[in-house]
């Protein structure tokens, strides 16, 4: 039986990521946010194509993640492209912070979910791709593909 702090509902994937970076780790952490944020996120009123994730001053801060003003809120809504502070334990922001120091480790939000009442982030730690790489894991792809569908046909038969 499921409880309710356990359910996980997905607001946003960014599926590029995954072809643009390899991932190495990957990390939940919270997200502050402001009340009409939160409501604009349950809307699904959210981009994160261009998001990436900094450590600075022993925080770790989420950059360029644009989520639209909540339309009920008057004129004090919130700044939609503000920097948000993500929730992590300080071991794990400076393991992050140790990382991505290294050359070509960058921090990228693959999700953000609502777990119970939350609104989670997952975190990932990558290297970028290069564009033969990024070649490389289409072709791959494909070929596993064909592989399945080779397999299947063999077993209906």
């Amino acid at each position: 039986m499921e409880q309710d702090n356990d359910k996980i509902k997905v607001v946003v994937r960014n599926r590029k990521a995954r072809f643009d970076y390899q991932i190495i780790a990957t990390v939940e952490a919270g997200i502050a946010l402001h009340g009409s944020e939160v409501k604009s996120l349950r809307e699904g009123k959210v981009q994160m194509a261009d998001a990436y994730a900094v450590v600075e001053d022993g925080q770790v801060l989420l950059k360029n993640l644009h989520i639209s003003p909540y339309k009920q809120t008057g004129e004090d809504g919130h700044d939609p492209a503000r920097t948000r502070r993500l929730l992590l334990h300080r071991t794990e922001i400076r393991k992050l912070q140790a990382k991505t120091e290294q050359q070509g480790q960058t921090l990228i939000p693959l999700s953000i979910y609502f777990k119970g009442k939350h609104a989670k982030v997952e975190l990932a730690l990558a290297i970028g791709r290069k564009k033969y790489d990024k070649r490389q894991a289409v072709a791959k792809a494909e070929a596993d593909r064909r592989i399945k569908q080779a397999t299947r046909k063999n077993t209906e038969r």
